[in-house]
């Protein structure tokens, strides 16, 4: 029950944030074909500051490599009650990871941030991969990562 009502709070803080309306959002990445195994992927927003506002989604599921996301282990402290509910398997190099979650208007044109980490084992880390600016302009842009991430989008 008690990760139950972390998933709830979690959700809500980035759904309805003001009691807001939320819309469908779809995030969609392509890893690039890089070599390696499955990659772990943090997606995550900031607020207009800067700071940490939630955590939309974990890719990967074995809690001692979410240290290797570090720009996201660092602004959660590892948390695992920030994934609760929110993670999947681990993704492969060439793959797509697509998943589709409803986000407050709230954060859109307001100054929040998507960012994705990314790490694949026997590889380098990739902090702050992705890093885009939640507006309804940028819906559709695909944006390139800087290491692993062949383009992300997301469309509303």
């Amino acid at each position: 029950m008690k990760s139950l009502l972390a998933t709830l709070a979690l959700t809500t803080a980035l759904t309805l944030p003001g009691i807001a309306m939320a819309r469908p959002v779809t995030l969609t990445t392509q890893l690039s074909a890089y070599g390696g195994d499955g990659a772990y992927l943090a997606l995550y927003v900031t607020d207009p500051s800067g700071a940490y506002a939630g955590t939309l989604w974990m890719a990967g599921g074995k809690s001692k490599y979410y240290d290797s996301l570090s720009d996201w282990y660092r602004a959660t402290g590892g948390d695992p009650a920030q994934i609760n509910g929110i993670t999947g398997a681990s993704v492969g190099a060439g793959r797509t990871l697509e998943i589709t979650l409803d986000l407050a208007d709230a954060l859109f044109d307001a100054g929040y941030t998507l960012h994705i980490d990314a790490a694949v084992e026997e590889m380098r880390n990739s902090p702050n991969e992705v890093a885009v600016p939640l507006t309804t302009a940028g819906a559709g842009t695909a944006v390139k990562g800087r290491r692993y991430v062949a383009s992300f989008t997301y469309d509303m």
